[in-house]
C-alpha cells in the first residue's frame, strides 16, 4: 500500500496509520483487511478537519487538540503560512514546547479566549502579529481578512475550552459555522 492511498494524509496520521498496521500485523490481521482500513477510514470531526478553501485559504478545525503536544504535531502538520487560532482554559501549559515550531510556521496567532496573558507573553517576542478576540466569528473573520492564498487559518486551541464553550466539539462547531458563514 502506498502513501497516497492512505485515507488520512499528512505525517502524524501517516505515522498513526503505520503504527496501527504494525500492531495489527502482530496479531495476525489480514494484511488486505488492514489495507481496506487504511483507505477507508474517516477521522473524526474535530481532529485536523479540513473545514474549507475559500479563496485559497485553507480552514482546517482541530479543536479536540486541547493541549500543547497535540497542537505542536498540528502545527507541524502544514508546511504553508499559518494563522493559528489558539487560547481557552490554560490548565497550566507550558507553551516554550511550541516556540521553534511556532517560529517557523507561524505567521500571525489569534487568541481566542478570556484570558491570553500567557499566549501573548511567551509568543510576542517571536510571532510579529498577536490579535485578541473574544468570539469564533471575531476569530475566524478576522483571519479571513488577513489571509492570502497559500494560508492555512488552524484552530488548534491547545487549552481546553470551558472559558467560551462547554466542550472542545462546541468550539469545533463553532469554526465551523464560521467559516461557512464568510
Amino acid at each position: 500500500m502506498t502513501i497516497e492511498e492512505l485515507s488520512l494524509q499528512g505525517k502524524y496520521n501517516i505515522h498513526k496509520s503505520m503504527a496501527a498496521s504494525i500492531a495489527d500485523r502482530l496479531i495476525d490481521i489480514r494484511k488486505e483487511t488492514i489495507k481496506q482500513c487504511l483507505s477507508d477510514f474517516h477521522n473524526e470531526e474535530h481532529r485536523l478537519e479540513s473545514v474549507a478553501n475559500i479563496a485559497g485559504i485553507e480552514f482546517v478545525n482541530d479543536s479536540k487538540a486541547t493541549n500543547v503536544n497535540t497542537t505542536w504535531f498540528s502545527l507541524e502538520e502544514y508546511n504553508r503560512p499559518i494563522i493559528w487560532i489558539a487560547g481557552g482554559t490554560d490548565n497550566g501549559n507550558d507553551y516554550s514546547k511550541l516556540l521553534e515550531i511556532a517560529k517557523r510556521r507561524v505567521k500571525i496567532l489569534i487568541c481566542l479566549g478570556i484570558n491570553n496573558a500567557k499566549l501573548i507573553e511567551t509568543f510576542s517576542p517571536y510571532i510579529k502579529k498577536i490579535v485578541e478576540t473574544t468570539s469564533m466569528e471575531e476569530a475566524v473573520n478576522y483571519a479571513y481578512s488577513i489571509g492570502e492564498k497559500g494560508d492555512t487559518v488552524l484552530l488548534s486551541p491547545a487549552c481546553a475550552s470551558f472559558d467560551l464553550f462547554s466542550d472542545y466539539k462546541e468550539r469545533g462547531v463553532a469554526f465551523r459555522n464560521a467559516v461557512q458563514n464568510l
